[in-house]
Protein backbone atom coordinates (compact mmCIF):
# COMPACT_ATOMS: atom_id res chain seq x y z
CA UNK A 1 0.00 0.00 0.00
CA UNK A 2 1.52 3.66 -0.88
CA UNK A 3 1.51 5.71 2.42
CA UNK A 4 0.41 8.98 1.97
CA UNK A 5 2.10 11.90 3.55
CA UNK A 6 1.22 13.05 6.85
CA UNK A 7 -0.88 16.48 6.34
CA UNK A 8 0.79 19.95 7.21
CA UNK A 9 -0.56 21.21 10.43
CA UNK A 10 -1.47 24.24 8.45
CA UNK A 11 -3.40 23.19 5.16
CA UNK A 12 -3.89 26.75 3.75
CA UNK A 13 0.48 26.58 3.73
CA UNK A 14 0.52 29.60 6.04
CA UNK A 15 3.73 30.55 8.16
CA UNK A 16 3.37 30.55 11.47
CA UNK A 17 3.91 33.07 14.43
CA UNK A 18 7.35 32.77 14.29
CA UNK A 19 7.95 33.14 10.68
CA UNK A 20 5.75 35.83 10.33
CA UNK A 21 7.59 37.94 12.90
CA UNK A 22 10.47 37.25 10.92
CA UNK A 23 9.49 38.84 7.85
CA UNK A 24 8.27 41.96 9.74
CA UNK A 25 11.00 42.55 11.44
CA UNK A 26 12.83 42.20 8.47
CA UNK A 27 10.50 44.27 5.88
CA UNK A 28 11.17 46.72 8.87
CA UNK A 29 14.59 46.50 8.65
CA UNK A 30 14.69 47.07 4.98
CA UNK A 31 12.72 50.31 5.06
CA UNK A 32 14.24 51.91 7.77
CA UNK A 33 17.60 51.42 5.73
CA UNK A 34 16.11 52.40 2.63
CA UNK A 35 15.00 55.70 4.36
CA UNK A 36 18.24 55.76 5.42
CA UNK A 37 20.22 55.35 2.66
CA UNK A 38 17.48 58.26 1.38
CA UNK A 39 18.39 60.62 3.96
CA UNK A 40 21.69 60.64 3.62
CA UNK A 41 21.65 61.15 -0.07
CA UNK A 42 19.17 63.91 0.45
CA UNK A 43 21.50 65.62 3.07
CA UNK A 44 24.62 65.71 1.02
CA UNK A 45 22.40 67.51 -1.40
CA UNK A 46 21.12 69.73 1.48
CA UNK A 47 24.51 70.18 2.40
CA UNK A 48 26.07 71.03 -1.16
CA UNK A 49 22.76 73.69 -1.58
CA UNK A 50 23.80 74.99 2.06
CA UNK A 51 26.96 75.65 1.23
CA UNK A 52 26.39 77.08 -2.39
CA UNK A 53 23.88 79.36 -0.48
CA UNK A 54 26.49 80.70 1.75
CA UNK A 55 29.27 81.19 -0.76
CA UNK A 56 26.47 83.45 -3.07
CA UNK A 57 25.96 84.94 0.58
CA UNK A 58 29.33 85.78 1.30
CA UNK A 59 30.42 86.83 -2.11
CA UNK A 60 27.25 89.32 -2.52
CA UNK A 61 28.40 90.97 0.85
CA UNK A 62 31.88 91.03 -0.65
CA UNK A 63 30.56 92.75 -3.68
CA UNK A 64 28.17 95.46 -1.26
CA UNK A 65 31.17 96.12 0.63
CA UNK A 66 33.17 97.13 -2.98
CA UNK A 67 30.64 98.71 -4.30
CA UNK A 68 30.25 101.16 -1.00
CA UNK A 69 33.74 101.74 -1.36
CA UNK A 70 33.52 102.97 -5.17
CA UNK A 71 30.54 104.87 -4.15
CA UNK A 72 31.97 107.02 -1.66
CA UNK A 73 35.49 107.27 -4.05
CA UNK A 74 32.71 108.57 -6.48
CA UNK A 75 31.27 110.85 -4.49
CA UNK A 76 34.16 112.15 -2.75
CA UNK A 77 36.00 112.89 -6.22
CA UNK A 78 33.07 114.45 -7.52
CA UNK A 79 32.42 117.36 -4.47
CA UNK A 80 36.26 117.89 -5.02
CA UNK A 81 36.12 118.75 -8.71
CA UNK A 82 32.74 120.21 -7.85
CA UNK A 83 33.44 122.46 -5.09
CA UNK A 84 36.93 123.04 -6.05
CA UNK A 85 38.51 121.74 -2.52
CA UNK A 86 41.32 119.68 -3.14
CA UNK A 87 40.15 115.38 -2.96
CA UNK A 88 41.71 114.59 0.74
CA UNK A 89 39.77 117.12 2.72
CA UNK A 90 36.31 115.85 1.20
CA UNK A 91 38.31 112.56 1.89
CA UNK A 92 38.97 113.05 5.86
CA UNK A 93 35.52 114.76 5.64
CA UNK A 94 34.26 111.51 4.57
CA UNK A 95 35.90 109.58 6.53
CA UNK A 96 34.94 111.73 9.99
CA UNK A 97 30.92 111.50 8.99
CA UNK A 98 31.89 107.59 8.85
CA UNK A 99 34.00 107.64 12.14
CA UNK A 100 30.47 109.34 13.68
CA UNK A 101 27.98 106.72 12.42
CA UNK A 102 30.16 103.78 13.47
CA UNK A 103 30.12 105.71 16.93
CA UNK A 104 26.36 106.18 17.13
CA UNK A 105 25.80 102.29 16.15
CA UNK A 106 28.50 101.23 18.92
CA UNK A 107 26.42 103.87 21.72
CA UNK A 108 22.73 102.15 20.48
CA UNK A 109 24.91 98.69 20.93
CA UNK A 110 26.03 99.07 23.94
CA UNK A 111 22.72 100.24 25.20
CA UNK A 112 21.07 97.34 24.06
CA UNK A 113 23.21 95.12 25.78
CA UNK A 114 23.45 96.09 29.37
CA UNK A 115 19.74 94.93 29.11
CA UNK A 116 19.56 91.21 30.53
CA UNK A 117 18.95 88.72 27.61
CA UNK A 118 16.37 86.17 28.31
CA UNK A 119 14.96 88.37 31.64
CA UNK A 120 11.40 85.72 32.06
CA UNK A 121 13.33 82.75 32.05
CA UNK A 122 16.18 84.28 34.40
CA UNK A 123 13.43 85.19 36.95
CA UNK A 124 11.43 81.67 36.46
CA UNK A 125 15.01 80.27 37.51
CA UNK A 126 15.69 82.31 40.61
CA UNK A 127 12.03 81.36 41.88
CA UNK A 128 13.21 78.01 41.19
CA UNK A 129 16.09 78.28 43.52
CA UNK A 130 14.24 79.79 45.97
CA UNK A 131 11.89 77.13 45.76
CA UNK A 132 14.57 74.78 46.18
CA UNK A 133 16.22 76.80 49.04
CA UNK A 134 12.55 76.65 50.88
CA UNK A 135 12.58 73.14 50.48
CA UNK A 136 15.84 72.37 51.87
CA UNK A 137 15.11 74.28 54.28
CA UNK A 138 11.50 72.37 55.40
CA UNK A 139 13.21 68.82 54.77
CA UNK A 140 15.98 69.99 57.29
CA UNK A 141 13.61 71.21 60.11
CA UNK A 142 11.36 67.95 59.87
CA UNK A 143 14.01 65.18 60.57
Amino acid sequence: MISKSPRSRNPAGHAGLLENLLAVVSALAELFESRFALLAQESKVAAVQLLILVGCLIFALLLCALGYVFLITGVVVGLAHLVGVSWPWIALAAAAVHFVFALVLLLVARSRITKPLFHATLAELKKDREWLKNLDATNQSTS
